[in-house]
């Protein structure tokens, strides 16, 4: 008989885990009350469900659907000519890799390293540079769904400038994980990138012989495979929506009107605002928020920008939201898109799990750039 295999973690990791669990349910029963904390927890995610989740889903089917009609009708690749002259000097990147801006602006941060497992592309790249490819793909993730959701509550100048903001903070997350990567190892700066044996060529060409489709039915097939692949991204969007933005919410917002907790959703202990009212002064100076509420959004995109879009409705309709908050939304939203949860697994799939550290770093330095620079551009565009 086998002995009984022990877990690898060690056993202080199950206390610590159990610890937070314990103290973050334990606090907010405290404040809210065992009954109506569950049942604000059911309700708000049920609510988030039904009213976002659904509403985002919306969304990266139609943009989903307008991406596959680009990619089919050459549009993608007259994008990727226009932009391939900006690569080297800003990006420091080889001229192809404009084509993974465009399709994770269209798509998500998984679509680069779909495009990196490629040979015909990662040809292009020195080792450091295509490392850096997580960095830069991130930073594009999901871009036309932010700005879209954004123009769809209302706002329609904040959000561009947030996306240039955004461009501003892929450059330096760009550049900075280049010089980290190089510090450590500078013979990658020679290295060509090497992708596994194992590697598909995954950029579809036409066969030759293949029976040309007339123009309506090229129009509808791509219409719904792209509309397909948003179901796709939508559905990936769910859990964390339900899950980050509901602890987030009840974090963020208070109590009832009549300062009770009645178990409705929206309700909270309203702990990030007050810890955050304390330094309010730099995050003013810095991303000119006007209330404590609105750190909660970059806090969740941290982890899901899916979830950090669920939080904006509710702030729209609390009063705490103007222009300057929607541009630096967009651009902190665009740039870190959820970068905690995909940098590790982006890095594995590429091979060099060892830097991720440094990639999350870099790129937490670029957001945080990325938002300077929405505000104060959006500060300078008031002054027109």
């Amino acid at each position: 008989m086998k002995p009984i295999s022990k877990s690898r973690l060690p056993i202080h990791a199950g206390l610590v885990c159990l610890a937070i669990v314990v103290g973050l349910f334990g606090y907010m029963g405290f404040v809210m009350g065992a009954a109506q904390m569950l049942n604000t927890l059911m309700h708000t995610a049920h609510d988030l469900l039904l009213n976002t989740c659904f509403y985002l889903m919306a969304i990266c089917v139609l943009t989903g659907a307008v991406g596959k009609v680009f990619v089919e009708f050459g549009v993608v690749d007259l994008l990727e000519r226009l932009l391939r002259p900006l690569m080297r000097p800003l990006f420091n990147l080889p001229g192809v890799a404009s084509l993974g801006a465009v399709m994770t602006f269209l798509s998500d941060n998984p679509a680069i390293i779909t495009l990196s497992r490629d040979k015909r592309f990662s040809q292009y790249f020195k080792k450091y540079q295509f490392i850096s490819l997580t960095n830069f793909g991130t930073a594009f993730g999901m871009g036309l769904i932010v700005i879209i959701f954004m123009i769809g509550q209302g706002y329609f100048a904040a959000p561009l400038i947030g996306f240039g903001g955004a461009f501003v903070g892929s450059i330096i997350s760009t550049r900075l994980m280049q010089r980290f990567i190089l510090k450590d190892f500078p013979a990658y700066a020679t290295e060509v990138a090497e992708v596994s044996s194992r590697a598909q060529d995954t950029i579809v060409e036409k066969v030759a012989d293949e029976k040309p489709q007339s123009l309506f039915v090229r129009i509808l097939n791509a219409l719904l495979d792209g509309g397909r692949s948003g179901v796709d991204i939508g559905l990936a969007i769910i859990p964390g929506v339900l899950i980050i933005s509901t602890l987030v919410m009840m974090l963020t917002f208070g109590p009832s009107a009549d300062g009770t907790y009645t178990g409705a959703a929206y309700e909270g202990t309203q702990l990030l605002p007050d810890l955050v009212g304390k330094i309010d002064w730099l995050f003013n100076w810095l991303f000119g928020f006007t209330d404590p509420h609105q750190i909660a959004f970059p806090i969740t995109a941290l982890g899901a920008v899916g979830a950090a879009l669920s939080l904006v409705p509710g702030f729209i309709s609390s009063g705490w939201i103007d222009g300057n908050a929607i541009a630096v939304f967009t651009a902190i939203g665009m740039c870190w898109s959820g970068f905690l949860s995909t940098h590790t697994a982006m890095l594995d799939s590429l091979g060099y799990r060892e830097l991720t550290s440094k990639a999350i770093l870099a790129h937490t330095v670029g957001g945080l750039c990325a938002a300077f620079t929405a505000h104060w551009a959006y500060m300078l565009f008031q002054l027109f």
